[in-house]
């Protein structure tokens, strides 16, 4: 059986980082057996959740644990869809993986006031007098990485304006289906949901959060997806 290593439920989720739900929803999908276990980062391949491990050997970054699941497991996340149709998913996919998550991070990481009742607990196992050093460290870490990926370069208000147009978009795609593309769940809709997920989280007040609360399909979206692949946090 291939073991999913994340981080657990947390802040109401079923994982704190969003791309760890996207891999159990394809894994759903698939209906590949898989049991969960805790990450431990030296072991992941990329540094990263989630991975993924079968007959010893790991695999990590989710396109390409999708991409295993349908080489060598037979999944067929987009059976049905057209080119086009495939290509507008993967466009919707990618702007929620490298804008809207890095938003969400920049509200969880850097608002002190999320990053208190948020991120801050996963250094409680660090020895207390560390603990300071260890979490200033791991800011900077992300400090850096927000400004590397660009995200991090603009001003809080220019970062949720992003946000915002960018669940705006989604919003006007998704329109009144019940999915991204039709009427059942593709590939994407693993990675967009996951996101939109994250983002509503009711855990973080943020003006994401709230903006996102406006937009009833998304909430709908949101709804729906709980009550199909995670109905135990409905």
């Amino acid at each position: 059986m291939i073991t999913l290593y994340g981080s657990g439920p947390h802040f109401g989720l079923p994982d704190a980082s969003p791309f760890v739900t996207k891999a159990e929803i394809l894994f759903k999908m698939a209906g590949v057996p898989y049991r969960m276990a805790k990450a431990d980062f030296r072991k992941a391949p990329k540094g990263k959740i989630p991975y993924i491990e079968e007959n010893g050997q790991l695999l990590g970054d989710t396109t390409f644990i999708r991409m295993y699941l349908e080489g060598t497991h037979g999944a067929r996340f987009d059976e049905g869809l057209s080119p086009e149709q495939k290509a507008v998913a993967l466009a919707f996919e990618t702007l929620g993986e490298e804008r809207l998550y890095w938003a969400i991070v920049h509200a969880r990481w850097v608002d002190k006031a999320n990053f208190e009742k948020g991120p801050k607990i996963f250094f409680n196992d660090a020895p207390a007098p560390l603990r300071p050093f260890i979490i200033a460290m791991v800011n900077r870490s992300v400090t850096r990485n927000l400004k590397g990926q660009g995200l991090g370069r603009h001003s809080r208000a220019e970062i949720e304006q992003l946000a915002k147009r960018d669940l705006d978009a989604l919003s006007a795609f998704l329109g009144s289906k019940p999915f991204l593309i039709g009427s059942e769940p593709c590939g994407a809709d693993a990675s967009v949901w996951s996101m939109i997920a994250s983002a509503m989280c009711g855990h973080f007040q943020t003006p994401i959060r709230d903006h996102a609360e406006t937009l009833p399909n998304l909430v709908a979206y949101r709804d729906r997806g709980l009550q199909r692949w995670y109905p135990e946090f409905g």
